[in-house]
């Protein structure tokens, strides 16, 4: 294996541990989550091109991205909900 194909790899898998870890707190749970996100990754399995690949790994940091905004959300209006109570 190539170490352009070894860093790739390494690469798709930080991003589906990262991705996991954030699955923690989904709303549907994390059973549910985690066999989306596995069913999401072994779909893209047999990609072979770099640039595929790369793509890939593109599209997991912008779901990424959108979770933990998601999450940052969720956290501002339960504190909104507390503070304008008092």
């Amino acid at each position: 294996m190539s170490s352009k194909a070894l860093n790739l790899r390494h690469q798709v898998i930080r991003i589906y541990k990262e991705l996991l870890y954030l699955g923690r707190e989904y709303p549907l749970g994390y059973d549910y989550f985690r066999s989306r996100l596995h069913k999401a990754f072994a779909s893209q399995a047999n990609l072979k091109d770099e640039d595929q690949i790369k793509k890939g790994i593109e599209r997991a940091e912008f779901v990424k991205k959108e979770i933990e905004a998601l999450y940052y959300l969720k956290r501002y209006r339960i504190l909104r909900q507390r503070y304008e109570k008092t």
